[in-house]
């Protein structure tokens, strides 16, 4: 089986200026003790958090890969620069085997990413805002609606939900459209940043039931970034745990059991023979 997803040692690091820190001299800070968090570079009063650090791994076609990590452990990051969205300073990135820099055109044709912000019309109803990525897509009218209907109908979404403009949808409908949006251009790697935030347990199961439908129908590789390691254990092949921008930990479902945090303890990990990175 060959690989969807390459990641080799990407680096990822974030500058900005710390008000905090203007307000003192690199003198003062170092008599405080030094610097409360993150690596700071005293002479610019900078702030330079590392979001991503280092970070290897691969994905294979038509695998679903769990990355998990508690807020601000750099998950949105990295799928950000699955997604071309952002570049990395070092290492080396490859979607089915294109470079998301040298090739992000390329790459952002064969993937879509999911994430917790909705974005849509928001006067228009969901069937709308569906046949209209459909048409952006290449799909004609009659493919565009035949396929929008059997996406929300699969989410379950009634008839009175279908055709009712989003501003007045509840959280759990708007969350579905946005998966729903992601699901009609049929990608060949789907990039899912906590999909199913704000969604109750019976529409959660409902999406992920559509989503492995799409993997087994079409081999679609999905890769979820997710807080929840229940939900993750229910649907991904293999995992990795990410700490401050770092994977701690790789392997099978195993890993998820050692630990009732994301404070991976690396001596349990060893016991259980996983791989580090």
């Amino acid at each position: 089986m060959s690989e969807a997803i390459v990641v080799i040692e990407a680096y990822k690091k974030f500058v900005s200026p710390n008000p905090s820190l203007r307000r003192r001299t690199p003198r003062q800070i170092q008599r405080a003790g030094g610097l409360d968090e993150g690596n700071k570079d005293l002479r610019g009063h900078l702030a330079i958090l590392v979001a991503v650090d280092h970070v290897s791994f691969t994905v294979r076609q038509g695998e679903i890969f769990g990355l998990l990590g508690p807020h601000d452990s750099g998950k949105t990051t990295l799928i950000r620069l699955l997604a071309s969205l952002l570049l990395p300073d070092s290492g080396d990135i490859r979607i089915l085997g294109h470079d998301v820099v040298s090739q992000a055109a390329l790459v952002k044709r064969l993937i879509n990413r999911v994430s917790a912000q909705v974005s849509f019309f928001r006067q228009l109803s969901p069937l709308d805002n569906l046949i209209y990525s459909a048409r952006l897509y290449g799909l004609n009218s009659y493919e565009a609606r035949q396929q929008s209907e059997k996406i929300l109908s699969r989410l379950n979404l009634d008839s009175k939900q279908l055709y009712q403009p989003l501003e007045l949808a509840s959280r759990n409908v708007q969350q579905k459209m946005v998966i729903a949006c992601a699901l009609i251009s049929r990608p060949d790697v789907l990039l899912l940043d906590d999909p199913t935030a704000g969604l109750d347990q019976r529409s959660r199961q409902e999406v992920w039931a559509v989503l492995c439908e799409l993997r087994q129908e079409d081999g679609t590789t999905i890769l979820l970034a997710t807080r929840d390691p229940i939900e993750a254990e229910s649907i991904c092949d293999r995992f990795a745990i990410m700490e401050q921008g770092k994977i701690v930990a790789l392997g099978n479902s195993e890993i998820l059991h050692q630990t009732d945090s994301f404070t991976i303890n690396k001596p349990i990990l060893k016991e259980a023979s996983m791989e580090y990175v």
